[in-house]
């Protein structure tokens, strides 16, 4: 599930829409600018991954060949992601409404952001562009169980709709296709797109002490705050993408009877019955307290 970010002007932002919410990428007007930046990000930020991102990730960015001519043509993307689970990448000038949203996915449509971030921006940007949404979420659409994972999570959103648990369904997304973590062989790996597409996260999250790495379960997650404008204070570790589709793939209304009577989790917060592989310092974000308490 999308979340909110500032908006910020762009090339796409009076681009005419479908009732769908997509647009025409009209990928012939990027500019040589734009295919340099995107070739910059790219290099950078697979340099970064190496023995950090999960095999799966590695993996499809040399299959989808997300480097071949700088920013992607969403169509050729697509033809090469169909070909692997059914998938297809449309193209949006902003975020879209939350039902148009879950009726994407879950039509095994995934929304992502045409524009690319200004050379101001390059390192930080807060609205989800197309190299967080290209570089960070694509590549694990590739994979089939994660593919499974996010089409049966539209179905899931488009059955939440007016039930008044779009907050719970959200922090599942937060936590596991922006900002997860995969246990595997050779340690911890990032899968999450908003990790994978950020430098100064993707090695925080891994290696630094500040944050609480803590095995995942569905109805934790579910009842988790979580941060926009910073790091992770707690990232939730899974034991498999079939282990994630198999605790998701169901229906959610006893665990939304439960989420009725629990109460909310702080994002630093250690809960009774956490499987913690990593207990936090806070040392990071104790830091940045106290510059906001002293400012």
């Amino acid at each position: 599930m999308q979340t909110e970010a500032k908006t910020t002007r762009h090339r796409y932002a009076n681009a005419p829409k479908n009732a769908d919410f997509t647009i025409d990428q009209d990928w012939q007007s990027y500019t040589p600018e734009e295919h340099d930046r995107w070739n910059r990000l790219f290099d950078r930020q697979k340099r970064v991954l190496k023995g950090r991102a999960c095999d799966e990730i590695l993996s499809a960015i040399e299959t989808l060949k997300l480097s071949d001519s700088g920013v992607p043509d969403f169509e050729k993307l697509s033809e090469k992601l169909h070909t692997l689970t059914g998938w297809r990448v449309v193209p949006v000038a902003d975020l879209v409404p939350d039902d148009v949203f879950f009726e994407h996915l879950a039509n095994k449509r995934f929304p992502a952001g045409a524009f690319l971030r200004s050379e101001e921006e390059f390192d930080y940007i807060e609205e989800p562009d197309v190299f967080h949404d290209v570089f960070g979420h694509v590549p694990m659409l590739a994979n089939p169980e994660f593919a499974a994972f996010m089409q049966a999570y539209g179905e899931g959103g488009l059955k939440a709709l007016g039930s008044g648990q779009l907050h719970n369904l959200a922090r599942l997304y937060w936590y596991t296709v922006e900002f997860g973590l995969i246990e595997t062989n050779d340690g911890l790996r990032i899968y999450g797109a908003g990790i994978l597409s950020s430098p100064q996260e993707s090695r925080f999250s891994l290696e630094d002490d500040s944050p609480n790495r803590v095995r995942f379960n569905l109805s934790r997650v579910m009842r988790t705050n979580y941060r926009i404008d910073d790091f992770q204070e707690t990232y939730f570790v899974i034991d498999s993408f079939q282990s994630l589709l198999d605790q998701c793939y169901r229906d959610f209304d006893s665990v939304y009877d439960f989420l009725h009577t629990a109460s909310d989790l702080e994002p630093r917060e250690i809960a009774a019955g956490d499987d913690v592989l990593h207990y936090g310092t806070h040392s990071y974000f104790n830091a940045q307290l106290h510059e906001t308490e002293t400012a």
